[in-house]
Protein backbone atom coordinates (compact mmCIF):
# COMPACT_ATOMS: atom_id res chain seq x y z
CA UNK A 1 0.00 0.00 0.00
CA UNK A 2 1.56 3.37 -1.27
CA UNK A 3 2.22 5.69 1.61
CA UNK A 4 1.03 8.67 -0.58
CA UNK A 5 -1.73 8.73 -2.00
CA UNK A 6 -3.95 10.55 -4.66
CA UNK A 7 -7.84 10.29 -3.60
CA UNK A 8 -9.71 11.28 -6.74
CA UNK A 9 -12.09 13.77 -4.42
CA UNK A 10 -8.88 15.31 -3.17
CA UNK A 11 -8.02 16.37 -7.10
CA UNK A 12 -9.80 19.40 -8.50
CA UNK A 13 -10.47 19.16 -11.43
CA UNK A 14 -8.42 16.64 -12.89
CA UNK A 15 -9.72 12.90 -11.28
CA UNK A 16 -5.94 10.38 -11.49
CA UNK A 17 -5.45 7.20 -10.51
CA UNK A 18 -4.33 6.05 -7.09
CA UNK A 19 -1.29 4.22 -8.50
CA UNK A 20 -0.39 6.38 -11.27
CA UNK A 21 2.29 8.70 -9.28
CA UNK A 22 3.84 5.93 -7.56
CA UNK A 23 4.08 4.26 -11.17
CA UNK A 24 5.46 7.13 -12.57
CA UNK A 25 8.36 7.88 -9.80
CA UNK A 26 9.37 4.44 -10.45
CA UNK A 27 9.16 4.37 -13.97
CA UNK A 28 12.30 5.75 -14.70
CA UNK A 29 13.61 3.29 -12.80
CA UNK A 30 12.25 0.58 -13.93
CA UNK A 31 10.41 0.25 -17.27
CA UNK A 32 6.27 0.06 -17.49
CA UNK A 33 5.95 -2.70 -14.64
CA UNK A 34 6.84 -1.99 -10.62
CA UNK A 35 9.89 -3.92 -9.83
CA UNK A 36 9.95 -5.99 -7.41
CA UNK A 37 11.42 -4.97 -3.89
CA UNK A 38 14.83 -6.15 -3.20
CA UNK A 39 14.91 -8.82 -0.67
CA UNK A 40 15.56 -7.97 3.18
CA UNK A 41 18.59 -9.54 4.14
CA UNK A 42 19.12 -10.85 8.27
CA UNK A 43 20.29 -7.38 10.17
CA UNK A 44 22.61 -7.64 12.91
CA UNK A 45 21.49 -5.43 15.74
CA UNK A 46 24.22 -3.04 16.79
CA UNK A 47 21.46 -0.85 18.71
CA UNK A 48 19.06 -2.67 21.56
CA UNK A 49 15.80 -1.53 21.29
CA UNK A 50 12.65 -3.36 22.34
CA UNK A 51 8.85 -2.77 22.40
CA UNK A 52 7.02 -0.94 24.91
CA UNK A 53 4.30 -0.46 24.37
CA UNK A 54 1.05 -1.07 22.04
CA UNK A 55 -2.18 0.36 21.60
CA UNK A 56 -4.79 0.46 18.40
CA UNK A 57 -7.11 2.16 16.56
CA UNK A 58 -9.47 1.35 13.49
CA UNK A 59 -8.11 1.80 9.87
CA UNK A 60 -5.64 4.80 8.89
CA UNK A 61 -6.42 5.61 5.64
CA UNK A 62 -5.58 9.46 5.43
CA UNK A 63 -2.62 11.14 5.99
CA UNK A 64 -2.05 11.21 9.17
CA UNK A 65 0.11 13.33 11.57
CA UNK A 66 1.29 12.18 14.94
CA UNK A 67 1.61 15.26 16.74
CA UNK A 68 3.40 15.09 20.15
CA UNK A 69 2.93 17.51 23.06
CA UNK A 70 4.97 17.07 26.17
CA UNK A 71 5.49 13.21 26.21
CA UNK A 72 1.39 12.87 24.74
CA UNK A 73 0.63 11.51 21.30
CA UNK A 74 -2.32 12.45 20.05
CA UNK A 75 -3.45 10.06 17.02
CA UNK A 76 -6.68 9.63 15.14
CA UNK A 77 -8.00 6.51 12.52
CA UNK A 78 -10.14 6.83 9.41
CA UNK A 79 -13.39 5.86 11.42
CA UNK A 80 -13.04 9.12 13.44
CA UNK A 81 -11.68 7.89 16.66
CA UNK A 82 -9.46 10.79 18.11
CA UNK A 83 -7.01 9.58 21.15
CA UNK A 84 -4.31 11.50 23.03
CA UNK A 85 -2.24 8.90 24.12
CA UNK A 86 0.67 9.26 27.12
CA UNK A 87 3.86 8.23 25.51
CA UNK A 88 5.66 6.62 28.64
CA UNK A 89 3.02 4.02 29.64
CA UNK A 90 0.74 3.62 26.58
CA UNK A 91 -2.69 4.86 28.32
CA UNK A 92 -5.06 7.08 26.92
CA UNK A 93 -5.37 10.29 28.24
CA UNK A 94 -8.53 10.77 26.39
CA UNK A 95 -10.14 9.49 23.50
CA UNK A 96 -12.92 10.86 21.60
CA UNK A 97 -15.34 9.98 18.38
CA UNK A 98 -15.98 12.44 15.23
CA UNK A 99 -18.63 11.52 13.53
CA UNK A 100 -18.38 10.57 10.09
CA UNK A 101 -14.34 9.82 10.01
CA UNK A 102 -11.39 12.07 9.62
CA UNK A 103 -9.09 12.97 6.41
CA UNK A 104 -6.61 15.05 7.82
CA UNK A 105 -5.22 15.50 11.54
CA UNK A 106 -3.96 15.25 13.99
CA UNK A 107 -2.52 19.34 15.27
CA UNK A 108 -2.62 19.99 19.21
CA UNK A 109 -1.02 22.71 21.14
CA UNK A 110 -1.85 20.08 24.44
CA UNK A 111 -4.72 21.63 24.88
CA UNK A 112 -6.58 21.87 21.78
CA UNK A 113 -7.04 19.58 19.45
CA UNK A 114 -7.85 19.72 15.51
CA UNK A 115 -8.83 17.56 12.91
CA UNK A 116 -11.07 17.86 9.74
CA UNK A 117 -14.00 15.29 9.19
CA UNK A 118 -15.16 13.69 5.72
CA UNK A 119 -17.67 16.23 5.65
CA UNK A 120 -14.52 18.65 5.55
CA UNK A 121 -16.00 20.19 8.74
CA UNK A 122 -12.51 21.79 10.97
CA UNK A 123 -13.51 19.69 14.48
CA UNK A 124 -11.50 21.49 17.66
CA UNK A 125 -11.38 19.29 20.61
CA UNK A 126 -10.72 21.50 24.37
CA UNK A 127 -8.80 18.13 26.13
CA UNK A 128 -11.30 15.32 24.46
CA UNK A 129 -14.49 17.25 24.25
CA UNK A 130 -15.57 18.48 20.67
CA UNK A 131 -15.38 22.59 21.32
CA UNK A 132 -16.35 23.52 18.03
CA UNK A 133 -17.00 22.65 14.21
CA UNK A 134 -16.65 25.58 11.25
CA UNK A 135 -17.13 24.04 7.86
CA UNK A 136 -14.49 24.35 5.35
CA UNK A 137 -15.22 25.50 1.39
CA UNK A 138 -12.29 22.82 0.12
CA UNK A 139 -11.21 19.13 0.90
CA UNK A 140 -8.31 19.59 3.47
CA UNK A 141 -5.80 16.63 3.54
CA UNK A 142 -2.94 18.41 5.86
CA UNK A 143 -3.41 18.52 9.21
CA UNK A 144 -4.57 21.64 10.81
CA UNK A 145 -1.72 23.43 12.53
CA UNK A 146 -2.55 24.63 16.74
CA UNK A 147 -0.31 27.40 17.62
CA UNK A 148 -0.90 30.56 19.46
CA UNK A 149 -4.22 30.20 20.51
CA UNK A 150 -5.08 30.14 16.57
CA UNK A 151 -6.29 27.00 14.53
CA UNK A 152 -4.59 26.95 11.23
CA UNK A 153 -5.66 24.93 7.93
CA UNK A 154 -4.42 24.75 4.41
CA UNK A 155 -6.71 23.34 1.98
CA UNK A 156 -6.39 21.64 -1.32
CA UNK A 157 -7.42 24.44 -3.00
CA UNK A 158 -4.23 26.29 -1.33
CA UNK A 159 -6.71 28.29 0.87
CA UNK A 160 -5.00 29.45 4.14
CA UNK A 161 -7.45 30.32 7.18
CA UNK A 162 -6.80 30.89 10.95
CA UNK A 163 -9.38 30.58 13.50
CA UNK A 164 -9.65 31.44 17.18
CA UNK A 165 -8.93 28.46 18.92
CA UNK A 166 -11.00 29.09 21.86
CA UNK A 167 -14.48 29.78 19.82
CA UNK A 168 -14.00 28.87 16.09
CA UNK A 169 -14.14 32.44 14.95
CA UNK A 170 -12.55 32.84 11.57
CA UNK A 171 -9.87 35.63 11.52
CA UNK A 172 -8.36 35.99 7.85
CA UNK A 173 -8.02 33.66 5.21
CA UNK A 174 -5.67 33.76 1.98
CA UNK A 175 -6.80 32.32 -1.49
CA UNK A 176 -4.94 31.82 -4.35
CA UNK A 177 -5.47 30.52 -7.63
CA UNK A 178 -5.60 26.37 -7.44
CA UNK A 179 -3.12 24.02 -9.56
CA UNK A 180 -5.18 21.55 -12.33
CA UNK A 181 -3.74 18.91 -9.88
CA UNK A 182 -2.76 18.41 -6.15
CA UNK A 183 -0.90 16.34 -4.08
CA UNK A 184 -3.33 13.75 -2.47
CA UNK A 185 -1.14 14.03 0.81
CA UNK A 186 -0.42 16.53 3.75
CA UNK A 187 1.57 19.95 2.27
CA UNK A 188 3.79 21.97 4.51
CA UNK A 189 2.31 23.82 7.42
CA UNK A 190 3.95 25.39 10.07
CA UNK A 191 5.70 28.24 12.32
CA UNK A 192 8.90 29.21 13.21
CA UNK A 193 8.86 31.53 15.23
CA UNK A 194 6.56 34.45 14.73
CA UNK A 195 6.46 33.38 11.00
CA UNK A 196 3.29 30.82 9.54
CA UNK A 197 5.84 28.78 6.64
CA UNK A 198 3.10 26.98 4.24
CA UNK A 199 4.09 24.87 1.05
CA UNK A 200 2.00 26.57 -1.68
CA UNK A 201 2.65 23.89 -4.88
CA UNK A 202 6.34 24.13 -6.09
CA UNK A 203 7.03 27.07 -3.45
CA UNK A 204 6.89 28.32 -0.01
CA UNK A 205 5.53 30.98 1.60
CA UNK A 206 6.24 32.99 4.68
CA UNK A 207 2.96 35.11 6.25
CA UNK A 208 2.46 36.95 9.20
CA UNK A 209 -0.16 34.82 11.58
CA UNK A 210 -1.82 37.73 13.01
CA UNK A 211 -2.84 38.86 9.59
CA UNK A 212 -2.21 36.53 6.81
CA UNK A 213 -0.11 39.21 4.63
CA UNK A 214 2.47 37.47 2.49
CA UNK A 215 5.87 38.14 4.18
CA UNK A 216 8.24 35.97 1.53
CA UNK A 217 8.17 33.65 -0.91
CA UNK A 218 10.74 31.26 -2.56
CA UNK A 219 10.18 28.15 -5.30
CA UNK A 220 12.34 25.21 -4.23
CA UNK A 221 10.86 23.34 -7.45
CA UNK A 222 10.29 24.56 -10.96
CA UNK A 223 7.56 22.05 -12.44
CA UNK A 224 8.04 20.44 -16.25
CA UNK A 225 6.97 17.46 -17.86
CA UNK A 226 4.41 16.74 -20.43
CA UNK A 227 1.12 15.94 -18.46
CA UNK A 228 -0.40 17.25 -14.94
CA UNK A 229 1.29 14.19 -12.98
CA UNK A 230 5.36 15.13 -14.28
CA UNK A 231 4.28 18.61 -13.15
CA UNK A 232 3.34 18.15 -9.52
CA UNK A 233 5.36 19.50 -7.37
CA UNK A 234 3.75 20.25 -4.12
CA UNK A 235 5.95 20.87 -0.89
CA UNK A 236 5.14 17.86 1.21
CA UNK A 237 4.68 18.17 5.33
CA UNK A 238 7.42 16.55 6.90
CA UNK A 239 10.23 18.91 7.51
CA UNK A 240 13.76 19.22 9.46
CA UNK A 241 13.82 22.42 11.60
CA UNK A 242 17.17 23.78 12.88
CA UNK A 243 16.78 27.35 14.12
CA UNK A 244 15.55 29.77 11.09
CA UNK A 245 16.48 26.96 8.63
CA UNK A 246 14.05 24.56 7.37
CA UNK A 247 15.03 21.66 5.05
CA UNK A 248 12.06 20.36 2.63
CA UNK A 249 11.10 18.07 -0.32
CA UNK A 250 9.43 19.44 -2.98
CA UNK A 251 7.24 16.03 -4.25
CA UNK A 252 8.98 13.99 -6.89
CA UNK A 253 11.82 17.40 -7.88
CA UNK A 254 14.13 18.57 -5.11
CA UNK A 255 15.58 18.31 -1.52
CA UNK A 256 16.01 22.18 -0.15
CA UNK A 257 17.41 24.12 2.82
CA UNK A 258 16.06 27.99 3.14
CA UNK A 259 15.78 30.14 5.81
CA UNK A 260 12.31 30.33 7.38
CA UNK A 261 12.72 33.89 8.62
CA UNK A 262 14.37 35.59 5.46
CA UNK A 263 12.69 33.22 2.69
CA UNK A 264 16.28 33.08 1.48
CA UNK A 265 17.03 29.54 -0.18
CA UNK A 266 19.92 27.97 0.81
CA UNK A 267 20.55 25.26 -1.38
CA UNK A 268 18.33 22.87 -3.51
CA UNK A 269 19.10 19.44 -5.06
CA UNK A 270 17.65 17.49 -7.75
CA UNK A 271 15.83 14.23 -5.74
CA UNK A 272 12.83 11.88 -6.97
CA UNK A 273 11.06 10.98 -3.72
CA UNK A 274 7.84 11.75 -2.11
CA UNK A 275 7.86 11.49 1.15
CA UNK A 276 9.56 14.39 3.84
CA UNK A 277 13.60 14.72 5.05
CA UNK A 278 14.55 14.41 8.86
CA UNK A 279 18.23 15.85 9.77
CA UNK A 280 20.14 16.41 12.12
CA UNK A 281 23.05 19.35 13.34
CA UNK A 282 25.26 18.56 10.28
CA UNK A 283 23.18 16.44 7.83
CA UNK A 284 19.90 16.16 5.85
CA UNK A 285 18.52 12.45 5.67
CA UNK A 286 16.41 11.30 2.81
CA UNK A 287 14.18 7.91 1.46
CA UNK A 288 13.97 8.07 -2.32
CA UNK A 289 10.43 6.75 -4.48
CA UNK A 290 12.96 3.95 -5.07
CA UNK A 291 13.96 2.74 -1.89
CA UNK A 292 17.64 4.72 -1.76
CA UNK A 293 18.20 6.16 1.03
CA UNK A 294 20.29 9.50 1.08
CA UNK A 295 22.75 11.99 2.88
CA UNK A 296 23.08 15.62 2.08
CA UNK A 297 25.54 17.83 3.86
CA UNK A 298 23.59 20.26 5.65
CA UNK A 299 25.50 23.07 4.74
CA UNK A 300 25.17 23.15 1.14
CA UNK A 301 23.45 19.69 0.03
CA UNK A 302 26.78 17.83 -1.15
CA UNK A 303 25.80 14.15 -1.02
CA UNK A 304 27.41 11.90 1.97
CA UNK A 305 26.32 9.01 1.22
CA UNK A 306 23.73 6.56 -0.62
CA UNK A 307 22.73 3.55 0.48
CA UNK A 308 20.66 0.93 -2.02
CA UNK A 309 20.04 -2.01 -0.38
CA UNK A 310 16.42 -1.64 -0.22
CA UNK A 311 15.49 -0.40 -3.51
CA UNK A 312 12.10 -1.02 -4.64
CA UNK A 313 10.28 -0.55 -1.28
CA UNK A 314 8.02 1.88 -0.20
CA UNK A 315 9.36 3.96 2.97
CA UNK A 316 7.79 6.81 5.39
CA UNK A 317 9.61 9.72 5.54
CA UNK A 318 12.38 8.92 8.25
CA UNK A 319 13.10 10.54 12.13
CA UNK A 320 16.58 11.04 13.24
CA UNK A 321 16.99 9.83 16.65
CA UNK A 322 20.48 10.34 18.11
CA UNK A 323 23.00 8.60 15.84
CA UNK A 324 20.16 6.54 13.65
CA UNK A 325 17.73 7.31 10.74
CA UNK A 326 14.40 5.63 11.55
CA UNK A 327 11.69 5.09 9.57
CA UNK A 328 8.90 2.48 8.47
CA UNK A 329 8.07 0.24 5.01
CA UNK A 330 4.91 -1.01 3.33
CA UNK A 331 4.79 -4.53 5.27
CA UNK A 332 4.79 -3.04 8.74
CA UNK A 333 8.99 -2.86 9.04
CA UNK A 334 11.07 0.17 11.24
CA UNK A 335 14.42 0.22 9.58
CA UNK A 336 17.30 1.56 12.03
CA UNK A 337 20.16 2.76 9.86
CA UNK A 338 23.34 4.73 10.74
CA UNK A 339 23.73 8.39 9.72
CA UNK A 340 27.56 8.12 10.32
CA UNK A 341 28.12 5.32 7.35
CA UNK A 342 24.62 3.99 6.23
CA UNK A 343 24.93 0.66 7.60
CA UNK A 344 21.45 -1.17 8.93
CA UNK A 345 22.32 -1.43 12.68
CA UNK A 346 18.46 -2.66 13.26
CA UNK A 347 15.32 -4.03 12.15
CA UNK A 348 11.78 -4.15 14.18
CA UNK A 349 8.07 -5.70 13.34
CA UNK A 350 5.08 -3.88 14.12
CA UNK A 351 2.28 -6.06 12.05
CA UNK A 352 1.79 -6.64 8.59
CA UNK A 353 0.45 -3.60 7.06
CA UNK A 354 2.51 -0.64 6.03
CA UNK A 355 4.03 1.94 8.51
CA UNK A 356 1.67 5.07 7.72
CA UNK A 357 3.02 7.72 9.87
CA UNK A 358 6.46 9.46 10.27
CA UNK A 359 7.96 7.65 13.29
CA UNK A 360 8.15 10.31 15.96
CA UNK A 361 9.42 10.55 19.37
CA UNK A 362 7.07 10.85 22.60
CA UNK A 363 9.20 11.58 25.62
CA UNK A 364 11.80 8.58 25.09
CA UNK A 365 9.43 6.66 23.07
CA UNK A 366 9.59 5.78 19.52
CA UNK A 367 6.04 5.57 17.88
CA UNK A 368 4.78 4.37 14.61
CA UNK A 369 1.30 3.83 13.88
CA UNK A 370 0.38 1.32 11.22
CA UNK A 371 -2.79 1.28 8.79
CA UNK A 372 -4.06 -1.25 10.38
CA UNK A 373 -4.26 1.17 13.37
CA UNK A 374 -1.70 -0.72 15.68
CA UNK A 375 0.16 1.70 17.72
CA UNK A 376 3.86 1.15 18.50
CA UNK A 377 6.07 2.05 20.92
CA UNK A 378 9.82 1.56 21.63
CA UNK A 379 12.62 2.35 23.66
CA UNK A 380 16.24 2.03 23.34
CA UNK A 381 17.81 -0.11 25.76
Amino acid sequence: MPLFRFPTSAIRPVAVLAAAITLALLAACAGNERPKPTPLTPVLPRLAVQLSWTSHLGLVDFPLAVKVVGGTAYVADSAGTVAAIDGASGADVWRAQINGGITAGVGSDGRYTAVVSAANDLVVLDKGSVLWRQHLTAMTLTAPLVAGARVFTLAADRTITAFDAGNGRQLWQQTRSSDALVLGQSTLLTAVGDTLVVGQGGRVQGLNPGTGLTLWEVAVATSRGTNEVERLADVVSVFYRDGDQICVRAFQYTVSCLNARSGKLLWSKAAVGGVGVAGDATGIFATEADGRLIAYEKSDGTKRWQYDGLKFHTLSAPLVVGKAMVFGDENGNLHFFSTSDAEPINRLRTDDSAVVTTPVMAGKRLLAVTRNGGVFAFRSE
